[in-house]
């Protein structure tokens, strides 16, 4: 397997202080701070990096405001990135330091690519009983007040050339076509063994470039509720969720992002292996979520937004007359 996923993401925004308070929020790490910039990392070591908009060391945007500057995906070795680089080096953009090789997506897009430096984690997961299996017996499933993701999971982009991009990325680094929209959407994973997407390339009717969402996987739909409810307290306002997407299987929870565009927590989306065979969708509203709350949930009352939380320990009780 040459490209193993997603080992850092880099954002231009306006507001460090709001960002680093998001960040924290969403469960991250804080590895370094300074005036123009901050590093997070999840639990395995995947980084987001965040700067200033104005740093001249940004390659540049795809759209105005705070958006994704740079997606560094990482690599299984050192000849994975000579093999690159000689795909590559007479594309836009191309550069090759030693140590990261890349050039710019037909999107306008920084792509680079290094060694992974991420690491082998283990975490304790909840286990689902089902008519057949039943994997939890004497055990409660987990609560979780907060989420503390694991890695950057994929990145989801609008295009103007949906074709050419989805060629660039299968062509030159060996993605593979997990689903489509036809003309219009492109659902890519890295290799044929993993997750259903790592990069989702959608082309609007309006055909521009732009960030939609980048997605933080956690580990089970338990930590899709605990961390949305955890921002939701936090102040942190819900762009839709949670919800479950029925092409990728996974549950879902996006919020608005200060450092540009939306953010996903998310789970137990489909495996796929060189087996599958990509299948063509009409987009829809149920073809994007078989279910999901608009606004969100409110952390505190644990109902819908604006919804009235139970007055009394049980739900049975009732205020009496009058009051």
């Amino acid at each position: 397997m040459d490209v193993l996923g997603i080992d850092e993401i880099i954002y231009g925004a306006d507001d460090l202080p709001k960002c680093r308070q998001f960040f924290l929020d969403w469960g991250m790490v804080l590895a370094q701070q300074s005036a123009a910039e901050l590093v997070f990392e999840s639990q395995n070591g995947c980084r987001v990096i965040v700067r200033d908009s104005g740093d001249p060391s940004l390659p540049p945007a795809i759209e105005a405001g705070p958006t994704l500057r740079e997606v560094v995906w990482g690599v299984s070795s050192d000849a994975v990135l000579d093999k690159f680089a000689g795909r590559i080096k007479q594309l836009q953009g191309y550069i090759n330091d030693g140590k990261r090789v890349g050039c710019t997506d037909p999107n306008g897009l920084a792509v680079r690519f290094q060694v992974s430096v991420k690491r082998d984690v283990q975490v304790q997961c909840a286990r689902m009983n089902t008519w057949n299996e039943k994997n939890r017996i004497n055990e409660r499933s987990p609560v979780y007040e907060r989420a503390a993701p694991i890695e950057v999971g994929h990145v989801v982009f609008f295009v103007k050339d949906v074709k050419a991009c989805e060629k660039f990325y299968c062509e030159n680094f060996g993605f593979v076509p997990s689903d489509r929209y036809p003309e219009r959407g492109a659902f890519l994973r890295c290799a044929d063994v993993g997750g259903h997407h790592d990069i989702f390339l959608l082309q609007p009717p309006e055909a521009r470039s732009g960030l939609n969402h980048v997605a933080f996987t956690v580990r089970d739909i338990h930590e899709v509720f605990g961390g949305g409810m955890h921002m939701s307290r936090s102040g942190w306002d819900t762009q839709l969720g949670p919800g479950r997407h029925p092409i990728s299987s996974a549950y879902f929870w996006y919020f608005k992002n200060p450092a540009g565009g939306l953010i996903e927590y998310y789970a137990d989306e489909d495996q796929l292996d060189e087996h599958w065979e990509p299948r063509d969708f009409e987009p829809g509203p149920t073809v994007f979520a078989e279910w999901a709350i608009d606004g969100g949930i409110d952390g505190n009352t644990r109902r819908q937004k604006n919804a009235q939380g139970p007055s009394g320990k049980f739900l049975t009780d009732r205020a009496p007359a009058g009051k």
